[in-house]
C-alpha cells in the first residue's frame, strides 16, 4: 500500500518556526505526533469525514479537529445556517435574537439547564464555572482530577509548567478518579472551605486507558456536594453531545449544578456554552465575564442548528454504532496479526493501545503507518468519530489498519 509524503508540509513548518512560537503550537503541535515525519502538518481543505493536506493527500480523520466536527467537514446545513447570520449581522454592537434562540434551545434540550451562556473556548466556561462556584459559596478550594484537563489557564495547570507559579494552584485539590473516599477526605479536612467538585463525565486523559465511573461513583458524589453545599461542575467539553444530546450526567444518571459545552455544540464553529441551574442564575448574572467576540451571531446559529441536526438524525446512536462497529474491527485486524488491541472509553471517543509493548512505542510506530496510509490517528489521545463517517471509511480503515499491521511486523525484524 502507499505511503504519503510531505514536502510541502515541511516547507511550510519551516517558514512558520521563523514568525510563529513552535511553528504551530497548543494541541496541534507536531511535538505530540510520533514520530512527527508520519504526520501532516497543515490541511489544505475538508469534506465530510475526510481532510486533504497541503501535498495533496487525503486523510480519513479519526480526531475530527479533536473533537469540534461532529456532523462532517462543510456541513451545508450548518454552513447555510452560519451564512444567513452573518449576511444579517455577526458581531455586532448589540447581540442578535440568535442568542435567546440558542439559550432557550439548550434549555429545553440539556435535561438539567435552566439558563445558558456563551463564550468560544472550553477554557473560558470551565473557567466561569469555578468563579460561580466561588461566588455561590463564598469558599476558595476547587477540587479536580489528577489528570483532568479543563484548558490551559494557570489554574488547570500544575506548577512546573512553564509560565505557572505554585501560588496559581493554591486553592486547587487534585485526587485521583473514582476514588470517592478521596473527595470525601478532602471534604472533612477543608470544612466550610470547599467550592467546587469538577470532572469529565469519565477519565479520559491522554497516554493512558480511559476509565469509566465505577457505579454509584457519580450518585455519592452528587450527594456529598449536595450535603455540604459544594457545587458539581462537569466539564463536558469533549464528550457532550456524543454521549447523550441532553448531556452527558444523563449518560450516567446523575443531576450536576453546572455543565460545560464546547467542541461539538457548533460542529467547528467557535463557541462555547455553561449551563446552569436556576440556585445559580443569580450567582452567574454577579459575575462579570466577558469577551470581545462572545456575541458573535454566526458561530450561535451554527450551534443552534447543529444540535437541531443532531436531534433529528440521533447523531448519538449514529456515532455510538460507527464506534463499536470500528472498535470490533479494529480488534479482529490487530488479533489476526497477532497483537491485543485494547480499546477503553465511550465508542463515540476510543482511546486505543496496543498492549502489547507497555512503552507505547509499538502503538505509536502502527498510528503512524496508519497515518501514512490515509487514517489519522492519534497515539496518545482519544479518538473521536463523526456521523460523517461511512461504511466505507471503516472498510478503508480496516484495510489500512492491516497494512499498518504488516508495516509494524517487518519494522522490527
Amino acid at each position: 500500500m502507499k505511503t504519503y509524503t510531505y514536502p510541502k508540509s515541511q516547507e511550510l513548518f519551516q517558514r512558520a518556526a521563523k514568525v510563529i512560537p513552535c511553528g504551530i503550537y497548543g494541541h496541534l503541535s507536531p511535538a505530540p505526533l510520533i514520530p512527527a515525519d508520519a504526520y501532516p502538518f497543515y490541511a489544505s481543505r475538508a469534506e465530510g469525514s475526510k481532510f486533504w493536506d497541503v501535498d495533496g493527500n487525503e486523510f480519513i480523520d479519526y480526531m475530527c479537529a479533536y473533537g469540534p466536527m461532529v456532523l462532517g467537514y462543510n456541513y451545508k446545513p450548518v454552513d447555510d445556517a452560519a451564512a444567513r447570520q452573518y449576511a444579517q449581522a455577526n458581531c455586532v454592537t448589540s447581540p442578535g435574537p440568535v442568542m435567546v434562540e440558542l439559550a432557550e434551545k439548550l434549555t429545553d434540550v440539556v435535561s438539567m439547564a435552566d439558563w445558558a451562556f456563551f463564550a468560544k473556548n472550553g477554557n473560558d466556561v470551565t473557567t466561569y464555572a469555578t468563579m460561580i462556584a466561588r461566588k455561590a459559596t463564598g469558599r476558595k478550594k476547587i477540587v479536580l482530577i489528577k489528570g483532568g484537563y479543563h484548558g490551559v489557564a494557570p489554574w488547570t495547570q500544575t506548577y512546573g509548567h512553564h509560565g505557572v507559579m505554585e501560588e496559581d494552584g493554591q486553592h486547587t485539590i487534585r485526587i485521583r478518579w473514582n476514588d470517592f473516599e478521596a473527595f470525601k477526605k478532602v471534604v472533612d479536612e477543608n470544612p466550610g472551605d470547599v467550592a467546587g467538585f469538577m470532572a469529565t463525565p469519565y477519565h479520559h486523559p491522554t497516554f493512558v486507558d480511559n476509565e469509566m465511573p465505577l457505579p454509584g461513583y457519580w450518585d455519592k458524589v452528587q450527594a456529598l456536594c449536595n450535603a455540604k453545599g459544594i457545587v458539581l461542575i462537569v466539564d463536558d467539553i469533549r464528550c457532550g453531545f456524543r454521549l447523550d444530546i441532553r448531556g452527558s450526567h444523563e449518560y450516567f444518571g446523575f443531576k450536576p449544578d453546572l455543565v460545560c459545552f464546547c467542541k461539538a455544540i457548533g460542529n467547528g464553529y467557535p463557541i462555547s456554552a455553561l449551563v446552569g441551574t436556576e440556585a445559580l442564575k443569580n450567582d452567574a448574572a454577579k459575575v462579570f465575564y466577558t469577551g470581545s467576540y462572545w456575541f458573535s451571531g454566526a458561530p450561535m446559529a451554527a450551534a443552534l442548528k447543529t444540535i437541531n441536526e443532531m436531534e433529528a438524525m440521533d447523531a448519538v446512536k449514529m456515532m455510538t454504532d460507527f464506534g463499536e462497529n470500528l472498535k470490533k474491527g479494529l480488534i479482529e485486524v490487530a488479533a489476526n496479526h497477532g497483537y491485543d488491541l485494547k480499546v477503553t472509553g465511550h465508542p463515540a471517543m476510543p482511546y486505543l493501545r496496543i498492549t502489547d509493548d507497555p512503552t507505547l512505542m509499538l502503538h505509536q510506530d502502527w498510528c503512524a503507518e496508519c497515518t501514512k496510509r490515509g487514517a489519522f490517528f492519534s497515539s496518545h489521545h482519544n479518538w473521536f468519530v463523526s456521523t460523517a463517517h461511512t461504511q466505507e471509511d471503516q472498510e478503508r480503515t480496516l484495510e489500512i489498519a492491516d497494512d499498518a499491521f504488516e508495516a509494524i511486523k517487518k519494522n522490527k525484524e
